[in-house]
């Protein structure tokens, strides 16, 4: 199977300044030199800033590309489950709202997932490495996780279009960082 090569010469709209027979020579010339060193590729010269050949290019691409079935049906965005994003979305309140307190060592698990047609219900679990971390994520009287929780439920109902109902919990776990079932359970690697 050969596969086919699009050799592009861009900005040839620079060209435009010369006399139109320079400008001519100068790109035969260009496309000449790179003919010799791809002689199996097709050479197509365009202007990117001006548009110039770019519907050209496109139209080509199709051309090439071969038919195969949909990868994904028509209305599904991603091929990550629900409850990659409810981890991610709640990680992300907790680097927005504690800022410089806690550092990066925060992950979250999702333990529970259950959709219903009108709402759904989580429960996820905070992990961090120390005592203290915990503290603060808890915050006084609970107030900070709480916080935490409420950001994390109004951007998921705007997510996924419905009413979210989350429980969260913090947990230490102090080697959750150098423990590779840990990681590989939190996704980081993906083999």
């Amino acid at each position: 199977m050969t596969i086919p090569v699009i050799l592009l010469i861009n900005k040839i709209d620079e060209l435009a300044n010369e006399t139109s027979t320079t400008s001519q020579t100068r790109l035969t010339s260009i496309v000449d030199k790179w003919h010799e060193l791809l002689p199996n590729a097709e050479i197509l010269p365009i202007s990117a800033k001006n548009k110039f050949g770019v519907d050209i290019l496109l139209k080509r691409i199709q051309e090439l590309l071969p038919e195969s079935p949909a990868y994904f049906d028509k209305d599904q965005l991603t091929d990550k489950p629900a409850r990659f994003f409810v981890s991610e979305i709640i990680r992300e309140k907790i680097l927005l709202y504690y800022d410089k307190e806690i550092p990066y060592a925060v992950e979250v698990r999702v333990e529970r997932f259950k959709e219903t047609e009108k709402n759904i219900h989580i429960n996820a679990i905070i992990y961090v490495e120390r005592e203290s971390q915990k503290g603060i994520i808890i915050g006084h009287q609970g107030v900070a996780l709480k916080k935490v929780s409420t950001e994390a439920r109004k951007a998921l109902e705007k997510f996924f279009g419905k009413s979210v109902y989350i429980e969260t919990f913090v947990k230490v776990d102090k080697d959750w960082r150098s423990s590779q079932k840990e990681l590989d359970s939190f996704g980081y690697n993906p083999d």
